[in-house]
């Protein structure tokens, strides 16, 4: 399946804004930085699945808490409160994205080198908690 321009841009921005919220975490949660990063994720986003789609993924029901997490986060920066705004907003991620990070550990045990670190019996049980995946008993 190959991206649309618009989509490709979406990529871009999300890219650009993950970049910036890392910086803005690096240069000890600049208000700016953070702020920025936060917009061109949001608009990146937009871009790439669509504005009613981005609509409808963030009103679902069951995601209301972390869209609201996520966006009184982004408030809180905006109003120099940086470091409460950007836990309240990884709350917020967490309520949103949480159901990805299942598909993502799982992803992240196939890479040759993090794959048997996650693998190990010590570190698998708490990492399978964290994500959320349901292991049978063995």
């Amino acid at each position: 399946m190959w991206l649309s321009d618009m989509q490709k841009i979406g990529v871009g921005f999300i890219a650009a804004g993950c970049f910036f919220l890392l910086l803005g975490v690096l240069t000890l949660f600049d208000t700016s930085l953070l702020a920025f990063g936060n917009i061109l994720f949001i608009a990146g986003l937009i871009f790439l699945i669509g504005h009613r789609r981005a609509l409808g993924f963030f009103t679902q029901r069951r995601k209301i808490r972390g869209t609201i997490c996520f966006c009184f986060g982004i408030f809180m920066i905006l109003l120099k409160r940086p470091i409460t705004g950007f836990i309240i907003e990884l709350f917020g991620v967490l309520g949103l994205f949480g159901d990805f990070f299942s598909l993502i550990i799982s992803f992240l045990r196939s890479v040759p080198f993090i794959g048997p670190v996650l693998s190990n019996p010590l570190i698998a049980p708490t990492i399978d908690r964290l994500a959320g995946i349901r292991v049978l008993p063995v």
